[in-house]
């Protein structure tokens, strides 16, 4: 039923007739609209040129089928022939087997056992019982194609919606980190100057300590140089006369208790950074979680 299509077409409605087209000696020559189709042929004319198709001795047995604006499909099955079988070649398909759900030409029939017992009508009684059906079931086809497309736009707005829902998430996450990133770098500032204070408050005492013990051992050092100078230099008078001096001044260093006393005041001291797990332990308490859900879509024919 190629040709069916073929005429029936908006083209074929005001297709030129080959024939005019062929005599045209030029471009401004007359060629009417074919009004009928020759099936052995596969060529349009007008009304004169199918007129003298049908008298020429080649063509005068020609099926011409009648087309154009004016005729429609129905019109066009009805004036096209019937389907010769592919068994028997000059048979028509002529009988539907409801059994076979075939369509057969009479030699099919009368060849073949089954098809007697089964039960067979004429295919033109059956006809528009069929052309109805294909419309029914069209119909219906249409009406799920249109469910389908609306399923189809339902699940791209669903794809959009999470997409977006997806960029959403990806920057309030970075947000956040960059939030904590933040607030990590200023308790590392203060840390660090804390830090920086307490060394330099500590530093100050130990050295000021250093300085106060670093006397006391340059008070000793002179005492034992100036006592072995006299030792071996000083004559017997000068020994005598210098000893009970020394002796005191002896007594006086040893029981000086400075060294010790600023020893034990500056004391020891310990630094010492201590760090939290709670990252560690539980990030979702320091930066957050991920929350994802799924909903069943109810199927309905109205998309909301």
């Amino acid at each position: 039923m190629r040709h069916i299509h073929e005429l029936t077409n908006i083209e074929a409605q005001s297709a030129p007739c080959s024939m005019c087209t062929y005599r045209a000696t030029s471009e401004t020559a007359k060629i009417d609209v074919a009004t009928t189709y020759c099936l052995h042929c596969h060529e349009a004319f007008c009304e004169p040129c199918a007129n003298g198709h049908r008298k020429q001795k080649s063509s005068r047995d020609h099926k011409l089928l009648q087309i154009g604006d004016k005729v429609t499909p129905e019109d066009l099955y009805a004036q096209y022939p019937p389907a010769n079988c592919d068994k028997h070649g000059d048979e028509a398909l002529k009988i539907y087997c409801h059994d076979c759900r075939l369509v057969i030409c009479m030699m099919c029939y009368i060849g073949l056992k089954d098809h007697k017992s089964h039960k067979c009508s004429d295919v033109q009684e059956l006809v528009d019982e069929f052309r109805q059906q294909m419309k029914t079931d069209v119909s219906g086809v249409a009406d799920d194609a249109d469910k389908c497309q609306q399923k189809l736009q339902q699940l791209t707005t669903e794809k959009k919606d999470f997409h977006q829902q997806v960029s959403k998430s990806e920057e309030e996450i970075r947000e956040k980190t960059k939030q904590l990133k933040q607030m990590i770098d200023r308790h590392e500032e203060l840390l660090l100057t804390e830090l920086k204070s307490v060394n330099a408050k500590r530093t100050k005492e130990i050295e000021a300590a250093y300085d106060e013990v670093e006397c006391q051992l340059a008070a000793r050092e002179s005492y034992k140089k100036y006592v072995r100078e006299i030792l071996e230099k000083g004559t017997a008078c000068d020994i005598a006369r210098a000893a009970n001096g020394l002796h005191d001044r002896a007594e006086e260093l040893l029981m000086s208790d400075v060294t010790q006393r600023t020893v034990a005041d500056l004391g020891h001291a310990v630094v010492k950074f201590k760090s939290s797990n709670l990252v560690a332990d539980d990030v979702k308490k320091t930066l957050g979680e991920l929350q994802f859900g799924k909903f069943m879509l109810f199927l309905s024919d109205d998309i909301t």
